[in-house]
C-alpha cells in the first residue's frame, strides 16, 4: 500500500528545516526599510493609565480597595509583557519586554476582554506596553460572543476578565520568513509562562484555552486575520473572589488534519499553514471528547538496562516573601549573549529542572501546583552536558515523573553543539544544552495539525520557567530557535521521529 501523505504540519516542519546544504541559498538579506513596528496604535478609544499603580508599594493603597484592584491588574500586565528597557539599534530604538522574543521582534499582542466590572467597563482593550496603559477601543459587551467562540468553555461562566494573545505574523516573518511560525509560538509560550507566574504574584489564576473557533475570536477582536490571529485565550479567575472557584475544562482541542494541500510557494507557507490549523465555525461537541490516552508511559522511554539513572530530587528555589524575588526576576530577565565556559554545579542544574518540571514543589510558596499546559505528555526533554560538576559529559534523557536523568550517549558534544546551533558560540560555551522534542506524527494523530501550535507554546512555557530559575540562580540562559534540525537527531542519537522543537542553553554568563 502507498504510504499516506504527510499532514500539513509535518510538511511545514520539513519545509522549514535548516540544513547546511541549503541554508545559504534560502537566506535572504533583511530589508531594514520594511522593518515592522512591534506595537499597535489606535486612533480612536479611551485610555486607562496603569502607570500610577506600578510604582507604588502595596501599603500605599492599603485602605483603597479600588486602587488595590487596579494595582493587581497593572502588575499582572507589566510582569507579563511590560516594557522593561530601551536599547538603540540600527538607528532606531528597540523596546525590550518582560517576555523574551526571537530577534526582539515581539509578534504577540495582548488584549483584555472585560465582562464589565465596577472598575473596568465591558468591551475590548489592547495592552499598550509603551506607556503601560489599556486602550479601550470597543465599548460593547462581547463576553457572550467570547463564550460562544470558545465553545462555552466552563471557565468563562463566572470570570469577569480574559486575556487574549494574538500573533502579528509579519513582525517575525520579516526576518525569519516561513520558519517564523515556529518562533511566533515559542515567543507566545514564553509569554504564557509569564502570565501564569504573574497571576500567582497578583492573585489571579489564568485558565488556558487553546480550543476556540479562530475566525470568531478574530472577528470579536476586530483584527485582520490575514495579518494577525488569536493563539490563546486565558480567562482570569480572581482568587480573592470566592465565587470564581472554577471547574477546569479542556485546554487543547483538535483541529482537522489536512493532507490534500497544493504546492505552496515559499513566502506563502506560513499563512497557509496557520489557516489549516484553525478550528472552523460550526464545531460542536468537541468539549466532550475523551481524554487523550498515551499508548505507553513516558517513564518507560529510554529506560534501558545500561542507562545510569541519576536522581534530580532537590530543595525548591526560594522565591522570597510574597514571591517578591519572582517578580524581580521577571522584570530583570535578559537573554545571555555569551558564556564564560565555566562549569555549573549539579545542584544548580537540579534546581533549574525542579522549578521547570515540578510545580507541586512550590505550592507552599503560593505558586500553582498544576499550571495549565496544552499537553506536556507530548514533550520530551534531552540534556547535553558539557560542563556540569558531578555529571559525566554526554546526552541524558530527563524523566520528569521519576525525577531522574538517564544517560544515553557518552561523549563531550561541545564541538558538535557549536555546529548544530548554526555556529553560535552560545551552543559551544554553554555548560548544558536542553532540547525539547516531540513525536510530531503521533501528536498530529491526537490533535490534528493544530498541535504544532500547542507543542511550540508548551516548549516556550517550559523555556520561560527555565529562564526565570536561571536568573534567580545568577546563571546565564538563552533560547535558540535556529538549528540544523536533522543533524541534532543524528548527533545526539535521538530517534528521527522526534522533531526538535526548541533549544535552551545554560551556563555562566561571561
Amino acid at each position: 500500500m502507498p504510504e499516506l501523505r504527510q499532514s500539513i504540519a509535518q510538511h511545514y516542519h520539513d519545509r522549514t528545516k535548516y540544513d547546511p546544504q541549503t541554508l545559504a541559498s534560502k537566506s535572504h538579506s533583511i530589508d531594514w526599510a520594511k522593518q515592522p513596528v512591534p506595537f499597535k496604535e489606535y486612533k480612536i478609544g479611551s485610555d486607562f493609565d496603569l502607570k500610577p499603580y506600578i510604582h507604588e508599594t502595596h501599603e500605599v493603597f492599603a485602605d483603597n480597595p479600588d486602587a488595590q484592584w487596579w494595582q493587581r491588574l497593572s502588575r499582572l500586565l507589566f510582569c507579563s509583557y511590560g516594557l522593561t528597557a530601551k536599547m538603540p539599534s540600527m538607528g532606531s530604538t528597540v523596546y525590550l519586554r518582560s517576555a523574551p522574543s526571537a530577534g526582539g521582534l515581539y509578534p504577540a499582542e495582548v488584549y483584555v476582554v472585560s465582562r464589565g466590572t465596577p472598575l473596568l467597563p465591558p468591551g475590548l482593550y489592547n495592552y499598550q506596553c509603551r506607556d503601560h496603559s489599556l486602550m479601550h477601543y470597543w465599548e460593547s459587551d462581547v463576553w457572550q460572543a467570547l463564550q460562544k467562540a470558545c465553545l462555552w468553555h466552563p471557565t468563562l461562566e463566572n470570570t469577569q476578565l480574559a486575556i487574549v494573545i494574538t500573533a502579528v505574523f509579519y513582525r517575525s516573518q520579516w526576518r525569519y520568513e516561513d520558519r517564523a511560525y515556529r518562533r511566533i509560538f515559542l515567543d507566545s509560550g514564553h509569554l504564557l509562562g509569564n502570565i501564569e507566574l504573574a497571576g500567582a504574584i497578583t492573585d489571579y489564576r489564568p485558565h488556558l484555552i487553546g480550543g476556540f473557533v479562530d475566525d470568531a475570536v478574530n472577528e470579536l477582536l476586530y483584527i485582520d486575520s490575514q495579518q494577525e490571529g488569536a493563539v490563546a485565550v486565558l480567562p482570569l479567575a480572581d482568587l480573592l473572589d470566592v465565587k470564581q472557584n472554577l471547574p477546569l475544562g479542556r485546554t487543547a482541542l483538535p483541529s482537522a488534519t489536512e493532507i490534500d494541500y497544493p504546492q505552496i510557494p515559499d513566502g506563502e507557507l506560513l499563512r497557509y499553514f496557520h489557516t489549516s490549523t484553525k478550528i472552523l465555525p460550526g464545531t460542536t461537541g468537541k468539549l466532550n471528547l475523551p481524554e487523550v490516552k498515551q499508548e505507553k508511559s513516558l517513564e518507560d522511554k529510554y529506560n534501558f538496562p545500561f542507562c545510569q539513572k541519576i536522581s534530580t530530587a532537590t530543595t525548591p528555589i526560594d522565591w522570597g516573601n510574597n514571591l517578591d524575588e519572582l517578580e524581580m526576576n521577571i522584570l530583570k530577565r535578559r537573554s545571555t549573549r555569551a558564556y564564560s565556559g565555566s562549569n555549573l554545579t549539579f545542584d544548580e542544574l537540579k534546581a533549574l529542572l525542579n522549578f521547570t518540571y515540578q510545580p507541586k514543589s512550590y505550592i507552599d510558596q503560593g505558586l500553582d501546583p498544576e499550571p495549565d499546559y496544552f499537553d506536556l505528555n507530548l514533550i520530551e526533554t534531552f540534556i547535553v552536558v558539557s560542563g556540569v560538576k558531578g555529571l559525566d559529559a554526554g546526552c541524558y534523557y530527563y524523566a520528569p515523573k521519576a525525577q531522574e536523568l538517564r544517560q544515553i550517549r557518552f561523549k563531550n558534544f561541545q564541538r558538535e553543539l557549536h555546529y548544530l546551533c548554526l555556529g553560535q558560540e552560545l551552543g559551544r560555551d554553554a555548560a548544558a544544552v536542553l532540547f525539547h522534542t516531540a513525536d510530531l506524527k503521533t501528536a498530529v494523530a491526537q490533535y490534528g495539525d493544530r498541535v504544532y501550535r500547542y507543542l511550540h507554546m508548551d516548549a516556550g512555557h517550559l523555556g520561560q520557567r527555565l529562564n526565570l530559575a536561571a536568573i534567580r540562580l545568577n546563571l546565564g540562559v538563552s533560547g535558540i530557535g535556529g538549528f540544523f534540525d536533522d543533524h541534532v537527531n543524528e548527533v545526539l542519537g535521538i530517534p528521527a521521529e522526534e522533531v526538535v522543537v526548541y533549544i535552551t542553553t545554560l551556563g555562566r554568563p561571561r
